[in-house]
């Protein structure tokens, strides 16, 4: 298993998916290379493990990380899961929340665009998906509270952040 400094010693950009693959072998992270375009990895996070997808649009020169915390939304719970993703959203700068019009799955989505040459940075790497799976863990018991706790979606989200800002 390679380490970070050894990513960084062998080079200090890579084509994205590379990177990425790199990046999750040095964590030890079991990854798939789903194409040369498309890695999918999981990772744990404090709530659960997430499923992590970058898939890289060469044409646009832009890395798409999509985190998927399997959680699906039924269509009863749909109007107050779209209004959490709204009060959600507002707060966020970097990514969105979104819910897939099929099957309802939640998703949180982050588009990267790189430079001319499409290379990606460790650095830039490691703080998109530190930051992905941050926010997904932030988020995660708002979602619990609308979907299994019946609470409205405000509601939700304060007693999301305030526990959050109570954890140690």
């Amino acid at each position: 298993m390679n380490t970070e400094r050894e990513i960084i010693e062998r080079a200090d950009d890579a084509a994205p998916v590379e990177m990425l693959t790199a990046l999750f072998e040095a964590h030890g992270w079991a990854f798939e290379q789903v194409s040369d375009d498309e890695v999918t990895v999981e990772i744990p996070g404090s709530w659960t493990t997430y499923q992590l997808r970058g898939i890289w649009r060469r044409e646009d020169r832009v890395l798409q990380l999509l985190c998927l915390p399997e959680i699906r939304v039924g269509e009863d719970k749909r109007r107050n899961a779209f209004e959490l993703l709204a009060l959600i959203n507002e707060q966020l700068w970097l990514g969105h929340f979104d819910i897939w019009s099929q099957g309802g799955m939640l998703l949180y989505r982050h588009g990267l665009m790189l430079g001319d040459d499409g290379m990606l940075s460790l650095d830039m790497a490691q703080h998109a998906i530190e930051s992905a799976i941050a926010e997904c863990d932030r988020f995660y018991p708002a979602f619990q509270f609308v979907l299994w706790g019946d609470k409205g979606p405000r509601e939700a989200l304060d007693a999301a952040l305030v526990d959050a800002a109570g954890e140690a």
